[in-house]
């Protein structure tokens, strides 16, 4: 047998490229921090504050998780929370693939200066602009109505109804789409309207879901806003619900990882349930620019 044939051969033992060993180590960094997350809810409070810190729980504490949810009104927060994206994500869905749709297919006067300007909102910072944001909410809550304003669930759903990110993004993959499907349906007499909820859509359900799958990440996992505006107790979201374990001069920290491992349970589902779209969809959004 030849050295080139000896080669191949052992090429082709490979399942994969040899460069995605380094994954393994960059795949431990990213885990320990979840895990030393659910070995500290574990653990009791002695050994939680222990130094040098314990790996292994000698008591395994599953009652922490009955604790943290009876020591802050953590169904609440799973409510709030729930419904604040829940809201979002059907707006987002709904406003970001008109937006995109038109921009993508309709032309009309500024559409590429328009367009232009809504991207240079993505260079912004939201501590940038979280200042005159609140005083719009507040605005509305003076002058609209009181439910979207300061201290309401309403203020929180109102700046994250549509994003620049989501319109980008639809519009992109939008663009993927064989204009002659829209062209052909054009030709039966069906609306611009009637072609985006028939034709293009359905035909968009990955990018459709990949949106809503980080939606979801992004509003769930939100604590900046909800600090800004959340005062009540009953209008607390889960982030912002996980400061009831940290006060001025301690912290119990069993509970608090507790919590957040409840708080990500839901994440963690969306996740696998959205993984398979994600490549998919966002493969196709750089096809065209």
């Amino acid at each position: 047998m030849s050295a080139a044939e000896t080669e191949s051969g052992r090429r082709l033992r490979l399942p994969f490229s040899p460069w995605h060993l380094v994954l393994v180590p960059l795949t431990f960094v990213l885990v320990a921090p979840l895990l030393w997350m659910l070995l500290t809810s574990l653990q009791t409070t002695a050994e939680a504050n222990r130094f040098p810190p314990v790996l292994i729980p000698h008591h395994w504490r599953f009652a922490n998780y009955v604790d943290a949810w009876h020591t802050a009104p953590f169904g609440t927060f799973f409510l709030n929370s729930a419904l604040v994206t829940l809201v979002v994500v059907i707006s987002n869905l709904v406003v970001c693939s008109l937006a995109g749709y038109a921009f993508a297919r309709v032309r009309f006067l500024g559409r590429k200066a328009l367009f232009l300007t809504l991207m240079a909102t993505l260079m912004v910072p939201f501590q940038v602009t979280m200042i005159p944001v609140f005083l719009i909410v507040k605005w509305f809550g003076d002058n609209v109505s009181p439910f979207l304003g300061i201290n309401h669930l309403g203020a929180l759903m109102l700046p994250n109804l549509a994003t620049a990110f989501g319109i980008f993004f639809l519009r992109q993959f939008f663009q993927t789409v064989p204009v002659e499907l829209e062209d052909a349906a054009r030709v039966d007499g069906t609306s611009r309207i009637g072609v985006l909820f028939k034709i293009v859509l359905p035909l968009s359900m990955p990018a459709m879901s990949t949106l809503a799958a980080l939606t979801i990440l992004t509003s769930w996992n939100d604590f900046l806003w909800p600090l800004i505006v959340i005062t009540s107790q009953d209008q607390m979201t889960v982030p912002l619900g996980l400061s009831y374990f940290q006060g001025a001069h301690s912290t119990n920290w069993p509970l608090l990882m507790a919590g957040n491992v409840m708080s990500l349970l839901p994440m963690l589902v969306v996740f696998v349930v959205a993984q398979r779209y994600f490549v998919q969809s966002v493969a196709g959004t750089g096809l065209k620019g």
